[in-house]
């Protein structure tokens, strides 16, 4: 039998139990080759429940620095009986299956072109320990151990992990070392070692930082200033303002005094922190909540208010599998168009798509900004993938010359000056009204806010004129909008070709792999990286320059061709949708197979793909 051989470029999976205490172990597993110096890309999958139900971690390790789901497993670890079947259909043939011993299993039980590689971890965890919880937990340390032989992972890194885990409790360090021995002297005594896949010292990781989205968007919201955060949980944004109220603890706590100079607000519900944060950012703070898509459907009466009333609000969905309770805890990018159109009647809401925790960080810092410039709801769109996994991603970094954007802002000097304020006066013609803070004077600049109609003066009216006079403003700042929202990312073929693809947000590690496979095979793809709603002009222009555009994006529905089609008045015949929407995190392989078949289909007899 054949069998893989690969050095720093494969993927594990492992098939645990949830509530097991094996997440823990698999992130040692995969810090510990990030510590070798190989890139590598964790995916905790797990379910909805507390415990019982089965639960996978996948680590793609890559020296090429692909940080994207390739799709395949070349050796799985099989620890959940329940799944065994399905788990080992997953292995790629030549793969490898680790998988407890202790009982032996009929040979119907295996595949004659996967190798299976047997450890009694439970017969050595019973042998070893009294306690039923630390037999559990010991035994995930175990297979950890035996891994490091077969794989040749340095077991110095994971003891420095342990160390720096169990910083103070060195009973805990010890017992964790000792049980990552029995799994190493195991393999040692009984198995041929190293398996074909090996892992090698290496130096690809570089000054990167390896983060999760949450924790990265959160403290981009405490240096894009935000003092307000209020929320209720939901899973998966929960984390999001734990980190925050963390990073303030450190950073928003005078020194001198011990006062906080930041709230944090645990509501009673969505509906409630929605509407502290608008009422907040109508007294003048950067306030934001973090929520998901069941969260944001609550929101959507406070969100019309903010847009209606031109109020600053931050948004940060982090999206999950819908609709109604969904799949809680996977992931998709299925809220495009509810939030873009949140609440009744016309409205159309700014949106940013991070692609990375990097952008998360800078995405976060930049919504506070448009949301105080345009004087609306801006949402970051983040989903589970990007926001409870951690991530390779480049260094967050700020410039501490940079001052915040408060947008059109009049003061009491402007008012005593007698400049005439309107409160939703156009002065300019982008559509973006000035506004004063409560107490900015005595006597002037006061205005009455209001989600009902009004004239430029915040003066009540249902007249058609004031009406109409407000809907078209609002329609010109969205066109401002498109002048200051993060531009789009493009990434030209090395040929010129006919066929371009349009995908954002978590989407995009899959997709720049998918785009080097699908080079490879000689399929040239001119490919473009969304970053906001509204889109730019040169989004436009790249889709009118190209006769099929793919539109990749993890929904049912291809919402972002959807939001393409309706904003530019499209053929739809020309954007060709991508979907992916089972929960998992998209793959290169299905990426790139999803194309190449609709691209060759569209080849001439020759065989050669056809260039623009």
């Amino acid at each position: 039998m054949t069998r893989i051989e690969a050095v720093n470029d494969f993927v594990v999976k492992f098939a645990n139990v949830n509530g097991s205490g094996s997440a823990s172990a698999n992130e040692l597993f995969a810090k510990a080759i990030l510590r070798m110096g190989v890139p590598v890309s964790p995916r905790n999958i797990f379910p909805s429940n507390i415990q019982g139900l089965p639960t996978w971690y996948e680590v793609r390790v890559c020296e090429a620095g692909w940080l994207g789901r390739r799709g395949g497993v070349d050796l799985m670890v099989a620890m959940n009986p329940q799944t065994w079947d399905a788990d080992l259909a997953e292995i790629e043939p030549g793969g490898y299956l680790l998988y407890d011993s202790s009982k032996p299993l009929p040979a119907s039980k295996f595949r004659d072109d996967v190798h299976a590689i047997g450890v009694p971890l439970t017969e050595i965890c019973n042998a070893t320990y009294d306690d039923a919880r630390q037999r559990q937990l010991f035994k995930n340390i175990m297979y950890v151990g035996a891994l490091s032989v077969l794989l040749e992972i340095d077991p110095d890194e994971i003891r420095k992990l342990f160390g720096e885990q169990f910083r103070g409790k060195e009973k805990l360090v010890d017992a964790n070392a000792k049980a990552l021995q029995l799994g190493r002297e195991y393999v040692e005594k009984h198995l041929a070692h190293p398996i074909g896949l090996r892992v090698r010292r290496s130096d690809r990781v570089g000054d990167r930082i390896f983060v999760d989205g949450n924790s990265a968007a959160a403290l981009g919201c405490v240096y894009g200033g935000a003092t307000v955060c209020a929320w209720y949980p939901i899973t998966p944004s929960s984390s999001l303002a734990e980190a925050f109220q963390k990073y303030c603890q450190k950073y928003r706590v005078d020194p001198d005094s011990g006062k906080h100079r930041y709230a944090i607000i645990q509501a009673e519900d969505e509906i409630a922190s929605i509407g502290m944060v608008v009422g907040a950012g109508w007294n003048g703070a950067r306030a934001f909540t973090a929520t998901s898509g069941p969260g944001v459907s609550l929101m959507t009466e406070f969100i019309g208010l903010a847009y209606m009333a031109e109020i600053p609000v931050t948004i940060i969905d982090v999206q999950r599998g819908g609709p109604s309770t969904g799949m809680p805890t996977r992931t998709q990018q299925a809220d495009l168009l509810s939030c873009a159109f949140a609440s009744h009647g016309d409205t159309r809401h700014v949106l940013l798509f991070p692609e990375d925790p990097h952008e998360c960080f800078e995405h976060a810092a930049a919504a506070l900004d448009l949301a105080d410039r345009l004087q609306t709801p801006v949402f970051v769109m983040t989903d589970l993938d990007i926001g409870m996994n951690q991530r390779l991603c480049a260094p967050f970094a700020w410039d501490d010359a940079r001052r915040y954007d408060r947008g059109k802002v009049m003061g009491a000097e402007e008012l005593d000056a007698g400049r005439e304020f309107g409160r939703y006066l156009d002065v300019d013609g982008d559509g973006i009204p000035y506004r004063t803070w409560p107490g900015t004077h005595p006597t002037r600049g006061s205005f009455f806010t209001r989600g009902t109609t009004k004239d430029a003066y915040a003066r009540y009216s249902e007249r058609g004129p004031d009406y109409v006079y407000n809907m078209q403003r609002l329609l010109r700042k969205w066109e401002t909008a498109k002048t200051l929202v993060p531009p789009p990312v493009l990434r030209r073929a090395t040929v010129p070709t006919r066929f371009g693809a349009i995908y954002f947000g978590s989407t995009a590690p899959a997709m720049d792999e998918a785009l080097a496979m699908l080079a490879g095979e000689g399929v040239a793809i001119d490919a473009l990286r969304l970053r906001a709603f509204p889109f730019p002009d040169a989004v436009r222009e790249f889709i009118e320059s190209h006769e099929v555009v793919f539109v990749v994006e993890q929904n049912r529905d291809a919402q972002m061709r959807s939001l393409l089609v309706n904003e530019f008045g499209l053929d739809p015949a020309r954007l060709q949708p991508v979907l992916h929407y089972d929960g998992t995190p998209i793959t290169a392989r299905f990426i790139a197979r999803a194309i190449g078949e609709r691209v060759r289909l569209r080849q001439p007899t020759s065989g050669k793909q056809e260039v623009a």
